[in-house]
């Protein structure tokens, strides 16, 4: 009996007055990471936390950032 591997993936997307966020999340990836938050030091973290765990991360995220950060970065 072969069995293929079930993929440990996740995805989730979420949408308020305030922002819009989607994730994406390869779980047995390799660290290749596309984030996008326009939040310099989030960017960075998030890269760093894909890159180092070794799993892929996706991150699209449009907030309102010229009013403050938070609602993004929560």
């Amino acid at each position: 009996m072969n069995q293929q591997p079930v993929p440990r993936t996740a995805s989730l997307e979420r949408k308020t007055a305030e922002t819009a966020i989607r994730v994406q999340w390869g779980l047995d990836g390799c660290g290749n990471n596309q984030i996008k938050t326009s939040i310099p030091f989030l960017d960075h973290m998030l890269n760093l936390f894909g890159k180092h765990g070794f799993f892929d991360l996706t991150v699209e995220a449009k907030g309102d950032i010229e009013i403050d950060d938070h609602h993004t970065i929560e």
